[in-house]
């Protein structure tokens, strides 16, 4: 079984901005979640993945300005292996209550990619950026 890219997430410094200009051009249906700083985003088609629009609440500058999560049996063990291949891993893992859990790592070019290890039955994170 392969491992497929199950989310994926546009950092900015306005998300209700960035949310209307992808919505009125693609018709886009956004659900801010509980924080006003992250938008769901529902594409509205059968194909491809949803994802979000949203502010990292980290301080610093993170790299790169889109993220995404790629679904792993085991966080553990794909942690080991990020590190393994020289990688640096940022976040060791975070529980996403009633969703699943995920870990973040930056990859050879800087870039912050996440892991996701789903919940039965859910297919999408959601969360802020870790520490």
């Amino acid at each position: 079984m392969g491992n497929p890219v199950v989310h994926w997430e546009l950092w900015s410094k306005t998300p209700d901005k960035t949310s209307a200009f992808y919505s009125s051009l693609f018709g886009w249906k956004l659900n801010p979640s509980p924080s006003p700083t992250y938008h769901m985003v529902d594409t509205q088609s059968p194909m491809g993945i949803n994802g979000a629009i949203m502010t990292p609440q980290c301080e610093g500058t993170w790299p790169g300005n889109m993220s995404f999560y790629i679904a792993v049996d085991d966080l553990a063990e794909y942690r080991r292996k990020v590190a393994a291949a020289g990688a640096k891993i940022v976040l060791e893992e975070q529980a996403v209550p009633g969703m699943g859990a995920f870990s973040l790592f930056v990859d050879p070019d800087g870039r912050i990619v996440g892991l996701w290890k789903t919940l039965e039955g859910m297919t999408s994170p959601e969360g802020p950026c870790g520490e």
